[in-house]
């Protein structure tokens, strides 16, 4: 897909709606730019907060219901996926 772009006074060019919708590009994302010297052209890729990739992962794990309620899991009432017994760990003595 090629769209002719033209470079305003402030040196903003506007990306093209169609190569934004099929690119993902929506309004206030934020984008990084990388110019390759050989060619002199452009790259650009959408930036993606990396707690946005952990929430999405977090909300499929709940719905797949591989998620431990915080209660459980602090009153150990849970199976160590790692197969650690809790009970073999001695105990303080102070």
């Amino acid at each position: 897909m090629d769209h002719a772009v033209k470079i305003d006074a402030q040196g903003r060019i506007a990306i093209p709606a169609a190569m934004r919708a099929s690119l993902g590009f929506q309004t206030g994302d934020t984008l990084f730019a990388h110019v390759d010297e050989e060619t002199g052209g452009i790259r650009l890729a959408k930036a993606i907060n990396p707690f946005d990739l952990l929430f999405e992962h977090a909300i499929r794990e709940y719905r797949a219901g591989r998620t431990t309620n915080l209660r459980d899991f602090l009153t150990g009432e849970i199976d160590e996926p790692d197969g650690d017994d809790e009970s073999a760990v001695p105990s303080r003595t102070d």
